[in-house]
Parts: structure tokens; C-alpha cells; sequence
């Protein structure tokens, strides 16, 4: 736990496909000692055969959840996660034009302690799930607006190698040195 304030302060990458949020999640879990959680929809996606649809966005929705509260009954000061209900958010509108109430209730209720949203200014790389290539700046766009009206504390990340790692750890340390986010939690 923190040591200020007792709970777990949580930090997610975000931002649209391809914008290296895995990368610095898995670096900033390893240079935090902290736990991390992997991205839902790629998980639901993975793990089975039908593809992506308005009917998998609640189910994606309930492991994004899932994975958050299973890292948090290990009690860990710090929980470093790539993506969480914000992006199910974005996505379900992105894709489909609506998102269900319950989801973005949830999201709201769920806003993490800091968002470091990733730019995609990175190389656009095919793998199976990702499809957007061309629609990136426009997801940006649209997670900076969500998260600002989710009243999330967003820091920019952007640039490539070590220096966007980098920014994601001065992003994270001047984070955890400065006053606690959102207390009631």
C-alpha cells in the first residue's frame, strides 16, 4: 500500500492501437515493482473465435473489470494496467456508436489515479486484431475528450524508444511524489 495514504494507486496507458502501451506497461510494472494487467479486448479477442462485435463489448467490459479487481485483491501499493474500461468506452462508440450506460458508469467510477496517454506516433504494426491504421489521430482525439470528461489526470507520452519510456517514468514518478489523485479511494 502507499505509504501516505494506505491504497493502491493506479496508473493505465492508453491511447489508440498501436501506440506502444503493452511496451510501457510491462516497463513501468518492472521498474515499479508493481503488478500489471494486460488488455482485455486483446484477451477476449485472442481467446476466442468470433470476432469482435457490439455483443462482445459488455464481456470485454466484465474481464476489463475482473482483471482490475483480481490485481487489486493482492492489496499492491502501485497497479500499472494497459487499457481499462475507458478504452472499452471509447471503442464501443468508435465501432458502434454507443456505448451501454452500465460500461461508462463503471468507467467513470473506476477513473484511474493517472493516464498516460500514449500518441500514436509510432510505426502502425498488423497483428490479427488491430485494423485501424488510418483512424489513430482520430482515436486519440477521442480518448483526450473521454478522459476529460471522465475528469481523468492525463499526462501526454510521445516519442519513440527510450525517450517515450522515459517520459512514461517521469510521468509516473512525478505522479507518486506529488498529492494523491482521488483520495476516496
Amino acid at each position: 500500500m502507499n505509504a501516505r495514504d494506505g491504497r493502491c494507486r493506479t496508473i493505465v496507458l492508453t491511447g489508440p492501437e498501436c501506440s506502444g502501451k503493452t511496451t510501457l506497461a510491462a516497463a513501468l510494472a518492472e521498474e515499479f515493482s508493481a503488478p500489471w494487467t494486460p488488455e482485455a479486448a486483446r484477451l477476449f479477442a485472442e481467446g476466442s473465435d468470433a470476432p469482435l462485435s457490439a455483443a462482445t463489448v459488455a464481456p470485454i467490459a466484465r474481464l476489463a473489470i475482473a482483471l482490475e479487481d483480481e490485481a487489486r485483491a493482492g492489496a499492491p501499493a502501485l497497479l500499472v494496467r494497459d487499457t481499462d474500461l475507458v478504452s472499452t468506452v471509447v471503442y464501443a462508440r468508435h465501432y458502434y456508436g454507443y456505448c451501454e450506460p452500465w460500461i461508462e458508469a463503471a468507467a467513470r467510477a473506476r477513473v484511474a489515479d493517472l493516464y498516460l496517454l500514449c500518441a500514436p506516433d509510432l510505426p502502425w504494426t498488423a497483428d490479427g486484431v488491430r485494423d485501424r491504421p488510418t483512424q489513430r489521430a482520430e482515436l486519440h482525439a477521442a480518448f483526450a475528450r473521454t478522459l476529460l470528461a471522465f475528469g481523468g489526470s492525463v499526462v501526454p507520452v510521445q516519442g519513440v524508444g527510450e525517450a517515450r519510456t522515459a517520459a512514461a517514468m517521469a510521468a509516473v514518478r512525478a505522479h507518486l511524489a506529488g498529492p494523491t489523485a482521488h483520495p476516496s479511494r
